[in-house]
């Protein structure tokens, strides 16, 4: 798939060969802002917003962390042989600005502006903030395309009943979900997951929501491309939603996090598993949970953008994909 299938040709990242990375607009990957494109396919957004933290906080600084660290990416993804931001608009839609005081009206705006943004017909590459996010992103996905599949990538499994009573934490999100109905129940998987838990009803809990467990002993027993076979079955054709806390990572590649537990997956194996994932129907994305007060040298951050560049390759190449075939069809006709 070329540029060419795409019309109106997409306004790229500024050429860092004629502006120094370290200069330049700081947005994601430089790319141009959404009122300067007017229209986008994918619409990069942050969510600085961490009053749904239970440990470290700082995650509300965590999408502008991911966003200067996303200055060294390239426009070309040899990996997956595209040039995403030549293939589809890519464009950064700044922050959704949530109150930090009241986290039920901050629930309220963040699903209110991506419902904003889904029905302007553009996918949503999400920059958190903390995993709080995901219960509103997902209510817009499910309007748009029904209950959606998950792959949930976390150390931990965020399907806890509450905190000191509270039931929009970032350790509830996927509970809440399943109890509203906006999760297909049979294309549900957490990647990642390890370290202690409250008891073993955790477990039991989580099974009887229906999820499945792939956890980090089990990547690096298997293998990426395993897993990521496993997981492309359990999920079939089914719209795909993403959400991932960069907590997945071993600490030695995301210290900068709020819950930190050892024994996590490498971002090579998280890249990897992503790659394999690219003929899923991924319909957004979100990348959580980095709080850059306890990085080191932007390691978290850095994993986190490139992470972000993988999610919104596979989604352009599928928007330069369907615009092929729907021209096929037109010429058909």
């Amino acid at each position: 798939m070329t540029s060419s299938s795409v019309p109106n040709e997409p306004r790229g990242p500024v050429d860092s060969s004629r502006v120094p990375r370290y200069a330049g607009p700081a947005t994601y990957a430089r790319l141009p802002r959404l009122d300067e494109v007017g229209k986008t396919d994918i619409a990069v957004v942050g969510v600085p917003f961490d009053t749904g933290v239970s440990y470290r906080p700082g995650a509300r600084f965590g999408g502008n962390a991911i966003r200067e660290a996303s200055r060294l990416l390239r426009p070309y993804n040899p990996a997956q042989d595209a040039s995403p931001f030549a293939l589809a608009q890519v464009a950064d839609a700044g922050d959704i600005a949530a109150n930090p005081f009241n986290i039920h009206e901050a629930v309220e705006t963040i699903e209110a502006a991506a419902d904003d943004l889904l029905a302007t017909g553009a996918r949503m590459m999400t920059l958190g903030g903390d995993h709080t996010i995901a219960l509103p992103l997902l209510r817009s996905m499910a309007k748009k395309h029904g209950p959606v599949a998950l792959l949930h990538f976390d150390a931990h499994l965020d399907t806890w009943d509450t905190y000191f009573g509270a039931e929009y934490t970032h350790g509830t999100p996927f509970r809440r979900a399943v109890e509203e109905g906006i999760l297909d129940t049979e294309a549900l998987s957490h990647v990642g997951t390890r370290g202690p838990l409250y008891g073993r009803q955790d477990l039991t809990d989580d099974e009887k929501m229906g999820f499945g467990i792939v956890t980090s002993s089990d990547i690096y027993r298997r293998g990426a491309d395993e897993v990521a076979d496993q997981l492309r079955q359990r999920i079939g054709d089914r719209p795909l939603y993403i959400s991932i806390d960069i907590d997945c990572l071993d600490p030695a590649h995301a210290p900068g996090t709020g819950t930190p537990e050892a024994g996590g997956m490498t971002s090579r194996e998280l890249l990897e598993i992503l790659r394999g994932l690219a003929s899923c129907n991924l319909v957004s994305a979100d990348v959580v949970e980095v709080a850059p007060a306890y990085d080191h040298a932007e390691i978290t951050a850095v994993a986190a953008s490139h992470t972000a560049y993988e999610l919104t390759t596979i989604m352009s190449r599928q928007i330069a994909a369907n615009r092929a075939a729907a021209e096929d069809d037109k010429t058909a006709k």
